[in-house]
């Protein structure tokens, strides 16, 4: 019997897709080594709020890491999510096709575990690839009956799915059930295409907030924001507001977390090493887990080892928008 979409995410989320989901960051001991406290104490601090992650997403380093390490990585995880009641995306962050089905096969006991509701995809990567070629490698894939999610990611794929593209495969593939847009331009869900119930979130954080929910007259049923990982009250604070009509109470929000963001990433983008969302996260997360000790505390690992500089750091902590999310 073919289950329709509807049916696959109703059995998939009993209580309603969360409407905000956070690609959750990997902490690290040492160059490649998990650091399973602060993995675990991060993964519980999110719960009461955030109800769906994505492990490993590019926040969570998962382009850097082999399918070895991403299963150990989701060993760990998984079972704390399903102790929360926490659903997990496993990212299947590969560039090419073939790789994509190599790293689903290595990771299948990891896709059955009952915290998991799926995996997220991007197209292949090339900027030379016509929609025809994006659909042909999606169709490999989805073709595999897993619950899907696609990622729109062309600062990676150096592409971009037209609404076409990604409405075809709406139409084929009742397993598609979730699409993340992250380049900023949001061309799909503002084209007005028929994508037949697959649940949008955005995933920039360029152009605020509120306004892109639906509930605000927007294009997307919700959000997965590099964010989530420290600003998750505020956001579905945003959502409640949207929802409840306080359009002027979401946008205040909306407004500030913008500023504070925008000065964070602008930091963190000096760094060279890693990318600007893993690192502004993981230095304003070094500031909210350790308070006014931060400076006493070991600097924030990346999956390479490198350390993010304590002026970093500093700088973090002087911004002005920040200091009300950040421990007095």
């Amino acid at each position: 019997m073919t289950h329709t979409r509807l049916q696959r995410q109703q059995s998939l989320f009993p209580n309603g897709i969360p409407k905000l989901w956070c690609p959750t960051l990997t902490h690290f001991a040492g160059a490649r080594q998990f650091d399973v406290p602060r993995i675990e104490h991060h993964l519980r601090s999110l719960a009461p709020i955030v109800h769906g992650i994505l492990v490993p997403g590019s926040t969570g380093e998962g382009w850097e890491m082999s399918d070895e390490e991403i299963a150990r990585l989701l060993k760990i995880v998984l079972p704390i999510a399903e102790d929360c009641g926490v659903r997990v995306l496993i990212g299947i962050l590969k560039t090419q096709t073939g790789d994509v089905l190599a790293a689903i096969d290595a990771l299948a006991s990891q896709i059955g575990h009952p915290a998991c509701v799926g995996i997220t995809v991007c197209p292949a990567e090339g900027s030379h690839l016509t929609q025809d070629q994006l659909l042909g490698g999606l169709r490999s894939v989805l073709s595999l009956d897993i619950p899907t999610a696609i990622y729109q990611l062309p600062q990676v794929t150096q592409n971009e799915m037209s609404a076409g593209t990604v409405a075809a495969l709406a139409s084929e593939f009742p397993n598609f059930i979730l699409f993340k847009d992250t380049s900023g331009e949001d061309r799909v869900a503002q084209s007005g295409a028929d994508l037949q119930g697959v649940f949008m979130v955005r995933g920039s954080e360029r152009g605020g907030y509120a306004q892109w929910l639906r509930s605000a007259g927007g294009a997307y049923d919700g959000f997965l924001l590099s964010t989530a990982n420290c600003f998750a009250m505020q956001l579905q604070q945003i959502i409640d507001a949207c929802e409840a009509g306080q359009q002027a109470a979401a946008q205040h929000i909306s407004a500030d977390l913008a500023q504070a963001v925008s000065a964070a990433f602008a930091i963190a983008e000096k760094f060279s090493v890693g990318n600007a969302f893993t690192n502004a996260n993981k230095l304003i997360n070094h500031l909210q887990f350790h308070g006014q000790a931060y400076r006493q505390a070991a600097a924030p690992i990346l999956y390479s080892g490198a350390t993010l500089p304590m002026e970093f750091i500093e700088s973090i902590a002087a911004i002005e928008q920040l200091k009300p999310h950040l421990p007095s």
